[in-house]
């Protein structure tokens, strides 16, 4: 059981002194029941809730899917173009939710947001390999030695170790399907450079096992329940 006044704090609606304030001006609905009281207690797990007319649901940790439009940077502080963050609505920004691993300002697609340390870890840590699957648009026609080259591993210019994709399809004369396992700086843009190509256009549609939905709008986010989780969580790239 948990005060509602902590509860709210820790699902991002501010202070102490916000939170309970609030609650006493009638702007917060527990289980389709108003609430004036930030002393009232409840059990958290699943609990619904409404604040201002929009609805909730208690999470100890947020776990999101955004499709990333191209032109925002994956940064609080962004230098040259909107931030990422400013898509999101202002409870997930206050409780600290951060972007696992970034996108390039002009690449579009899938991004994961959470405040779990330990999920971050896990896709971002190169020893866990996770697979993310990108379609990649290239300038320059893609040959079979480009192709390759990919599969059998290029060498970057900060590292003799050769990178390879863990798998590379063709889908048309200026575009493939490419799956690395990795996540350096520029990663897929470097390495078609080092295959004698560009990059000109960078979609990523899959991490882990989970799939980028096609019903999710350019710039809108939603949850990730324990369904899409658990998808995530395979680590198997899922048949295009």
């Amino acid at each position: 059981m948990i005060e509602l006044e902590r509860l709210l704090r820790s699902q991002g609606f501010g202070s102490r002194a916000d939170c309970r304030a609030l609650v006493r001006s009638g702007s917060v609905w527990v289980a389709g029941q108003l609430c004036d009281n930030p002393f009232a207690r409840f059990e958290a797990d699943g609990l619904s809730f409404t604040v201002d007319g929009v609805a909730w649901v208690y999470r100890r940790f947020a776990y999101l899917a955004l499709h990333k439009p191209a032109g925002y940077e994956c940064s609080q502080r962004p230098l040259h173009h909107p931030s990422v963050y400013s898509l999101l609505p202002d409870p997930l920004l206050t409780r600290g939710v951060q972007a696992v691993g970034r996108l390039d300002e002009d690449s579009t697609g899938l991004l994961l947001l959470t405040d779990d340390g330990q999920f971050i870890h896990r896709y971002t840590s190169p020893k866990k390999a996770v697979p993310k699957v990108y379609e990649v648009t290239t300038r320059h026609g893609v040959d079979a030695p480009q192709m390759s080259a990919l599969l059998a591993g290029v060498v970057l210019n900060d590292d003799p170790r050769p990178v390879a994709a863990q798998d590379c399809v063709l889908l048309g004369p200026r575009c493939l399907r490419l799956t690395v396992t990795e996540g350096r700086y520029h990663l897929v843009k470097r390495m078609l450079a080092a295959a004698g190509n560009r990059v000109e256009a960078l979609h990523r549609i899959s991490i882990g096992g989970f799939v980028l939905p096609a019903s999710l709008a350019v710039g809108k986010w939603m949850w990730l329940e324990t369904a899409e989780l658990e998808r995530l969580a395979a680590d198997k790239v899922s048949t295009f």
